[in-house]
């Protein structure tokens, strides 16, 4: 399985983007995909109906990235990553409806996204400043 970083240069430095292939590295071991996955960076929701981010079919992740801090980037990444494993492994189809406030689905997707992000700063003490903004 791999994962396609696209549009990234736009929004993110060169250490924010070896941080968030860290991130990912960290999510693929703690809850692993098995299909390729894009992620894509955005300036804004205009084109892609989404507050910071969204899934969408054929294994896309959208992320709002502009002006906002790594921290809530890779917590918005680890989000939908977990959105898009509901639908790799644990049978959740394009089609079913999910209540996307207080739904089981989208609460387990707050809970583990918070908990990821946790790990990693927990794991890595070095990245806190640039996922912070304090570098």
């Amino acid at each position: 399985m791999k994962v396609c970083l696209k549009n990234y240069a736009k929004y993110l430095t060169e250490k924010e983007v070896a941080v968030v292939k860290q991130f990912i590295q960290m999510l693929q071991n703690e809850v692993s995909l098995s299909k390729d996955a894009n992620i894509f960076f955005e300036s804004n929701n205009n084109n892609v109906p989404m507050t910071t981010g969204v899934r969408l079919p054929n294994h896309n992740i959208h992320v709002l990235a502009k002006d906002r801090l790594l921290v809530d980037v890779l917590r918005t990444i680890a989000h939908e990553w977990v959105h898009e494993y509901q639908h790799q492994k644990m049978g959740l189809k394009d089609t079913d409806k999910i209540q996307d406030i207080g739904g089981p689905e989208e609460n387990i997707a707050n809970a583990l996204a918070g908990v990821f992000v946790k790990k990693f700063v927990k794991a890595y003490p070095l990245v806190e400043k640039i996922i912070y903004g304090t570098n």
